[in-house]
């Protein structure tokens, strides 16, 4: 696991560990007492209200029952999978090939109807090409994924682009200048994806913002995010795909997209960065 991985889960596991902390306060024990109750040793209960330790659902339950609040139990174990689960390695999600892990995600799209999207890297999957796509995912399973699944992987990726028509969702694309001039492709692909980025942002649900390279920038370019409605994030890290449930870290990445936008330029200004960008291939 990377360390900006480690780091979310175990803020997560914080968040856990207050949680229960305050409920053995309230209920008038201390950590002995609590011990006592659940039959561990007193160094249990302070691993576990230190984060040092996770938890299992069978203890939340022993602890739920020791404070009298068996009413919390459904919702401190829900905490728990949340924290369980949201890091996945991608050799773990893509072990059976890339199609699996396009098709894992379709239902979050189709329940989503306020997409925010964020990207120093690539263009977003539900703006990309097929020949860009193809691209995309053939480096992807060439560094990682055993099984040849790209031909697959990618006609998923593509069908899954029709909610971008289907149903009154709303789109926010933000962009650094950077990826306008980024491509694993040669010169047609990449012409032809940022034509297709002209195209979608000229659509009336979707916004597209290019982040201009420049100096003294107030918000320094972040890892690629989404933000799926208000209660979901996924982060894309070199070695695992991140899941963010807490409503405190979903806020953190929607501020941080709102002050990205803030720097980026739209509409006619936009395009002129994108037909700048098609102008310079070689």
């Amino acid at each position: 696991m990377s360390a900006s991985g480690s780091s979310h889960v175990q803020a997560a596991r914080r968040v856990l560990a207050d949680r229960l902390r305050e409920m053995c306060k309230d209920a008038g024990l201390d950590g002995k007492q609590l011990a006592a109750l659940c039959g561990w040793h007193p160094s249990k209960v302070s691993r576990i209200v230190g984060a040092k330790t996770s938890p299992s659902a069978e203890d939340l339950r022993a602890w739920c029952r020791a404070c009298g609040r068996e009413d919390q139990e459904a919702d401190l174990v829900a905490s728990l999978r949340a924290v369980e689960g949201m890091w996945v390695e991608w050799r773990r999600m893509e072990r059976a090939g890339l199609r699996r892990a396009q098709e894992a995600v379709l239902p979050l799209f189709e329940r989503t109807r306020w997409f925010r999207a964020y990207s120093s890297w690539l263009v977003p999957g539900l703006l990309q090409t097929h020949g860009y796509t193809e691209d995309v995912l053939r480096a992807v399973q060439l560094r990682r994924v055993p099984v040849d699944d790209v031909a697959d992987a990618v006609a998923v990726r593509m069908e899954r682009q029709r909610v971008l028509r289907e149903g009154h969702r709303r789109f926010a694309f933000l962009l650094e200048e950077s990826v306008l001039r980024n491509g694993l492709g040669d010169a047609d692909t990449q012409a032809e994806q940022l034509e297709r980025l002209v195209r979608a942002s000229t659509l009336p649900n979707v916004s597209v913002g290019i982040v201009p390279n420049r100096l003294h920038r107030t918000r320094m370019p972040v890892e690629g995010f989404w933000i799926f409605d208000t209660t979901q994030v996924n982060v894309e890290l070199v070695s695992g795909h991140l899941t963010l449930t807490q409503p405190s870290e979903v806020a953190m990445y929607a501020d941080t997209f709102t002050e990205l936008a803030d720097l980026a330029v739209y509409g006619s200004k936009a395009r002129g960065l994108i037909a700048a960008a098609i102008a310079s291939i070689g």
